[in-house]
């Protein structure tokens, strides 16, 4: 069996094929994905043990698995049970990364926590682990708390395009008239391309221009790209800054404190449970 794309049918061996022809240093395997939200078990199941053996053929029709790293994807829904028999089976084949699929669904945060927790705690810790699906900020901070270690989402170019901008303090949508003669740049103290003054080397965008710019024109959308991608870099970065240092529970306690303005009331249940459920206590004071 295969999937059904506009030019006919993509096997797990000709998605392997087009992957090397590409040449990334990172391949996935085809699977076969059912949304979080849907109440057909069987076929979800089905689904699971199918990606199972789309990643034995993926496998062998991999022809350089010296320069290209497959990852392999875990899938199984919101039902904990599947997504261990897939972890067991996909740990199995020892492929260079391990995804955790299928989710970014529509289903609840902590029904998303929930399954990421569970998959961490079977994967390799010597492998990277990959949420498929994953941008929001909080979202990544929590997730990298549960184990995860790489993320990929369409959400912060996709709503650049809507006039959004990514900051410490929360989504800003710079189309709203009260920035139309804000001069500040994007996020203060952001070193971006956008953001850096042009004293030195940025382009020194404000959020006027942003907001002048997004109605009529791509730029602003353009450029409220680069600043979003930048800040999770960034984010990411940061984080990663905090491990090493052994202060990340500090570090999150912090995130969240400036993301809410120190309101812990308005702190969402999900983040606050799921942190709890590994160890770091969103409410204490640092």
């Amino acid at each position: 069996m295969a999937t059904q794309y506009s030019d006919g049918l993509l096997t797990p061996e000709h998605s392997i094929s087009l992957q090397n022809s590409i040449g990334s240093d990172i391949i996935m395997q085809l699977d076969d994905v059912i949304a979080t939200t849907s109440p057909d078990h069987a076929r979800i199941k089905e689904a699971m043990h199918r990606s199972i053996r789309w990643l034995d053929r993926c496998i062998s029709a991999h022809q350089k698995p010296a320069s290209q790293n497959l990852f392999c994807i875990i899938q199984g829904g919101l039902d904990l049970e599947l997504r261990r028999e897939c972890c067991r089976e996909m740990v199995a084949r020892d492929t260079p990364g391990v995804a955790i699929g299928g989710l970014s669904g529509g289903e609840a945060k902590a029904e998303y926590c929930n399954v990421v927790d569970t998959c961490t705690d079977l994967l390799p810790e010597h492998k990277p682990r990959y949420v498929m699906g994953v941008g929001y900020p909080e979202d990544i901070i929590v997730s990298i708390a549960l184990g995860a270690d790489m993320f990929d989402c369409v959400w912060p170019t996709r709503t650049a395009r809507f006039g959004n901008a990514i900051t410490n303090s929360g989504t800003l949508n710079l189309k709203s008239a009260a920035y139309a003669y804000d001069f500040r740049p994007v996020e203060e103290d952001c070193k971006c391309v956008c953001c850096r003054a042009r004293s030195e080397g940025g382009l020194g965008i404000t959020r006027a221009y942003i907001h002048h710019t997004s109605a009529k024109e791509t730029v602003g959308a353009h450029l409220l790209s680069m600043h979003n991608v930048h800040y999770l870099l960034d984010l990411v970065r940061r984080a990663r800054e905090a491990i090493v240092e052994r202060r990340y529970p500090g570090f999150v306690r912090a995130y969240f404190a400036r993301l809410y303005g120190n309101e812990k009331g308005r702190y969402p249940p999900w983040a606050v449970d799921a942190l709890m459920g590994v160890g770091v206590d969103l409410l204490a004071e640092d």
